[in-house]
Order: structure tokens, then C-alpha cells, then sequence
């Protein structure tokens, strides 16, 4: 069983950093094929690992990690505008001015964040991802990211954990 919990929480932790690896069929692959393994313990391991893995998001957007260099953008100056990038820059406008719009309120009414963090974090509506990059932009305290975060996706991965074994308890 511990090994078990070890393999989730690496696929967990990597799903949180790579979205294109879905933690969620892993945890209902798992809890239909394992048993043995506690739909608590699949809920608090997913819970930890994913919360882990998305605080280095949250931190970058915060500041406090400094990304490579290669990451930087490079200032208007030495990069010469080319008509593409005009156009891509014309395009993009309005999605950069949303979300100035949004960071400003969010910094307004900490509220409102701590309650989409929240809302989030279970249902993954707002995308989870873009809710911790918002919530290191706006500064949200850490104990709040982790206790709100921690709280939220172990309430969603048990959940999920438990589903086979309702479904397998309705057919036995």
C-alpha cells in the first residue's frame, strides 16, 4: 500500500507541474483497481502533492523564485517589432488588460479571491493552474494558498478516491 501512495504522489506532484498528465484518472484507475489502498490516504497524498507542486507556480508569480534567465522577457529595446510580433501584441492586448482588471479587483476584495481560490481548488472551476499564478500575483498570504488549497483538493481527490468503491458497494 505505501508504494502505492509513493507512485501517486510522484504522478500527483508531476501532474501539478505538466498539466497534460491527468492525476484524476490515475487516482480512479487506482482506487478501482487497489482497493486495499484508503480513499483518505489517495485524497490526503493527491491533496499534498498537487499543492506542492502548484506552490512553485504560486511562488514565481509572487516573486519569490527567480525563473532562468532564458524565461525573461527581453526588454522592448534590444528586441526589434517586427509586424508578427505588432500583430501578436495587438492580439494579446485585450487578454493582458482582463487580466490587469481582474489581479486589480482580486487586490480590492481579497474576499472574492479567497472564495474562487476555494471554489477552485474542488471543482477546478476557475482552472486551478490559473488560480494559484492569480493568487501569487495578488500576494495571497501562504498559509492561506496552503491551508485553502490543501483543504480544497483533498475534499475533490477523496471524493474522487471514493467513487469506485461507492459504485463497486452498489454492484456487490
Amino acid at each position: 500500500m505505501l508504494g502505492w501512495l509513493c507512485v501517486t504522489f510522484v504522478v500527483a506532484f508531476s501532474s501539478a507541474l505538466v498539466p497534460l498528465v491527468s492525476v484524476e484518472l490515475f487516482v480512479l484507475g487506482l482506487a478501482a483497481q487497489e482497493p486495499q489502498v484508503h480513499w483518505l490516504a489517495l485524497g490526503a497524498v493527491v491533496a499534498v502533492a498537487q499543492v506542492l507542486g502548484k506552490m512553485l507556480f504560486y511562488l514565481a508569480a509572487k516573486g519569490s523564485i527567480h525563473l532562468p534567465v532564458f524565461m525573461h522577457r527581453k526588454h522592448e529595446k534590444e528586441r526589434p517589432m517586427t509586424p508578427r510580433r505588432e500583430q501578436w501584441r495587438r492580439r494579446t492586448k485585450r487578454v493582458r488588460d482582463a487580466v490587469a482588471v481582474v489581479r486589480e479587483k482580486c487586490e480590492r476584495h481579497p474576499g472574492w479571491m479567497l472564495g474562487t481560490y476555494g471554489t477552485s481548488s474542488v471543482l477546478g472551476m476557475p482552472p486551478f493552474m490559473a488560480m494559484v499564478v492569480l493568487a501569487g500575483l495578488v500576494r495571497m498570504r501562504l498559509v492561506t494558498f496552503l491551508g485553502v488549497g490543501l483543504l480544497g483538493r483533498f475534499v475533490r481527490f477523496s471524493a474522487l478516491a471514493a467513487t469506485p468503491a461507492l459504485f463497486a458497494g452498489w454492484l456487490l
